[in-house]
């Protein structure tokens, strides 16, 4: 079983604990129920970029499906079965061996507040999904000015 340390990742993004305890959730549980399927990373691009990168060779874009609803990342991919409308049998497959998995899958990832998707793309097999982290403008730490206690008096009086 693989473990991560998501120590670097709690001093470089504060508020980003909870992401970090969901993502290593999630890796246990899919660790511990077999579901690996498809494959993923989870980088850190920069300051609050973030890019979840799934490896899904043999999916066309049609056959993918993000959404983001609340806190929730889910992707999906749905093959599409073959015409069987062609009863011609020189185009029917027998495969030998098949290690190229051609199955459904639903990946569900749990986000921090504040981190919205940006964009996808795919290439080379690979689903791209940048997030980005937008705190509110009210949300943002704000400079508290320090004012002696003579101002003060001055202030007052």
């Amino acid at each position: 079983m693989r473990t991560f340390d998501f120590t670097p990742l709690y001093r470089s993004a504060i508020g980003f604990d909870r992401l970090s305890d969901l993502v290593e959730a999630a890796a246990s549980a899919s660790a511990q129920n077999g579901n690996g399927y498809p494959p993923y990373n989870i980088e850190l691009i920069g300051d609050d970029q973030y890019r979840i990168t799934l490896a899904v060779a043999g999916f066309k874009e049609e056959e993918l499906d993000i959404t983001s609803h609340e806190n929730t990342l889910i992707v999906t991919g749905s093959k599409k079965a073959e015409d069987d409308s062609a009863s011609d049998k020189t185009n029917t497959r027998k495969f030998l061996y098949q290690g190229i998995a051609e199955r459904g899958f639903e990946r569900r990832y749990q986000l921090a507040d504040h981190v919205k998707v940006n964009s996808a793309s795919l290439e080379n097999g690979l689903l791209h999904i940048n997030l980005v982290r937008e705190i509110p403008e009210e949300l943002k730490p704000k400079k508290i000015t320090i004012h002696s206690g003579r101002e003060q008096d001055l202030i007052e009086g």
